[in-house]
């Protein structure tokens, strides 16, 4: 990505950002019993945390493909996220998809109630990587 290091900064800002505001949304989503909906939001904290963490290291983020592409090379094999959480972002992805586009496949409170807590603690990780490497995120 040919950002300048201002730019770069504002945009990971920005990904952060928007992965927590859509993490919030994700109670009312709860509250409502909407798990199809909840499990788009759930997958997009990921997408957002993601291409945060990509950018700020200077990669393009594409697709949705890409990005989950780029994070299992350049993050889970390099050891900095585990295999398991390698394979949740992969799930989360799938489940999205089928939550989305599959008319015949409904998402139980089960399914996706249990993903939230993993999904926060991702974000937090990447969070916290990105601040450790100094950038200021508001």
């Amino acid at each position: 990505m040919n950002l300048k290091e201002e730019e770069r900064q504002i945009v990971v800002s920005m990904e952060l950002e928007k992965a927590e505001r859509t993490f919030a949304e994700t109670t009312i989503l709860l509250q409502n019993k909407l798990w199809s909906n909840l499990a788009n939001r759930l997958y997009y904290v990921l997408f957002h945390s993601v291409s945060a963490l990509l950018i700020y290291d200077g990669y393009e983020v594409g697709t949705h493909k890409g990005a989950v592409i780029r994070f299992h090379q350049y993050y889970v094999k390099t050891g900095l996220f585990s295999p398991e959480e390698g394979a949740f972002y992969s799930q989360m992805q799938s489940l999205r998809e089928r939550a989305d586009y599959n008319c015949f496949y409904d998402v139980s409170e089960t399914e996706v109630t249990e993903r939230i807590e993993p999904t926060r603690q991702f974000l937090m990780k990447i969070r916290n990587i990105i601040n450790g490497k100094k950038i200021v995120v508001k």
